[in-house]
């Protein structure tokens, strides 16, 4: 029966997780001209619009990265 609460609890922070980052992409989303930025690549077809990022996406996984190595460098100690 131990197995099974360890798992239900990952199961809700992954859930929490996963809204906190939906509620992030969400309002991202809401903010003017971040479509327009440099490097996106933008795909228009009859009743379809695609959006790739791509250096906003660059941007994000260097910030990320930085911030994480930070935060495993200040957690080993």
């Amino acid at each position: 029966m131990q197995n099974l609460d360890v798992f239900g609890r990952w199961i809700f922070i992954f859930g929490v997780i996963l809204v906190v980052v939906g509620g992030i992409i969400w309002l991202l989303g809401r903010i003017p001209g971040l479509q327009n930025l440099p490097g996106t690549i933008k795909i228009e077809t009859s009743g379809m619009t695609c959006l790739i990022p791509l250096l906003a996406s660059v941007v994000i996984s260097l910030i990320l990265t930085v911030v994480l190595n930070i935060i495993i460098r200040i957690a080993n100690r």
